[in-house]
């Protein structure tokens, strides 16, 4: 498959909820939620950009480095790289309503499971798309990490064992969509959650439990608190709270308070295999991608998601030979020009 032609048939799909610019920064889709882009005036989603492009990185040529190994366990599962598909989810509230959240998330879940990586899924305000979300990561034997909205913590606990049922290896809540639009837009109710609301969820499962939406150091140290396995440094996309600083600008003092103690994540503004050593050397343990693989699925299907991800893994191969990085855990504050 052409990644151009798979671009082109994207932004056809996409119907208008995203015009696929060459640089996905936020900027032309400002203000559009529901929709692709960032809520109020989109800076929140362009800092996400600016504060990962912002980062150098050091080029080291003189090492014995010529085959580096991108491979990593995270919750217990070997993958190929350290890059996970985003739980973007809403096919008909956000991304054009021309296919439905099965046609999209098939390909996602299938691509980047053929690929070596793993997907999430999430839920919505549309009942049925975490359904579908789960009846898709069934039957690829739950190979896969579930995320749902900030409900009432009876209701999370339900969805938690849906997700449990349908062999999901870990699930997570991303406390951050409190703030989200198209949630209030239909009348769901999301709450902030406290410490103890935190710990209920978290003791109401035997799976790694992950809590997406931490962008501050505080939220951090209380979020080990609480005793999560991982943590995802985010703001949503920006699309729940305008002029937030990027997740790049945040990571290194979250990382530097509570490395060791958490599984550390972060998304936000990742395009490239280069971005994604960008978030390891400021202190990540992996990545999430949301957007581009929307644009993959919507554009090429499995194949597209397949090709995007073999971009991502190359690019990242190529990065970790030229900073002198042998193996993901050689990736520190190292490769970072300061």
């Amino acid at each position: 498959m052409d990644y151009k032609k798979m671009l082109k048939e994207a932004r056809e799909n996409l119907n208008g909820s995203c015009r696929v610019c060459k640089t996905c920064n936020g900027v032309v889709c400002a203000g559009e939620v529901p929709g692709m882009g960032g809520k109020g005036t989109g800076s929140a989603f362009t800092e996400n950009f600016k504060s990962l492009e912002n980062v150098k990185i050091n080029m080291r040529v003189i090492h014995n480095v010529s085959n580096p190994d991108t491979s990593v366990e995270l919750f217990g599962k070997k993958m190929k790289a350290p890059i996970f598909a985003a739980p973007v989810t809403g096919t008909t509230l956000n991304m054009g309503g021309k296919i439905s959240e099965r046609e999209y998330i098939t390909p996602v879940v299938e691509g980047c499971i053929e690929s070596g990586i793993y997907p999430m899924v999430g839920d919505t305000a549309v009942d049925s798309f975490l359904m579908d979300n789960l009846d898709v990561l069934k039957a690829n034997n739950g190979d896969g990490i579930v995320f749902i909205k900030p409900w009432e913590n009876h209701d999370i606990i339900k969805k938690i064992k849906l997700a449990e049922e349908a062999g999901a290896y870990a699930v997570g809540v991303d406390i951050d969509a409190c703030g989200l639009v198209t949630l209030s837009m239909h009348g769901k109710t999301v709450v902030p959650k406290d410490l103890e609301a935190i710990k209920e969820l978290k003791a109401s499962t035997k799976l790694p439990f992950i809590l997406k939406g931490i962008m501050t150091v505080e939220d951090a140290m209380l979020a080990v608190e609480a005793g999560v396995d991982a943590i995802v440094v985010s703001n949503h996309g920006g699309r729940v709270l305008d002029c937030t600083p990027g997740a790049a600008d945040v990571l290194p003092a979250i990382a530097a308070a509570v490395k060791g103690k958490v599984t550390i994540l972060a998304d936000g503004g990742v395009r490239t295999g280069v971005d994604v050593l960008k978030m390891i050397g400021l202190g990540a343990d992996g990545v999430l991608i949301g957007r581009p693989f929307v644009t993959a699925s919507f554009g090429g299907g499995k194949e597209g998601v397949k090709l995007y991800v073999d971009k991502l893994i190359s690019e990242f191969e190529a990065t970790m030979r030229l900073t002198g990085c042998q193996t993901v855990k050689d990736i520190d504050g190292k490769v970072i020009f300061r």
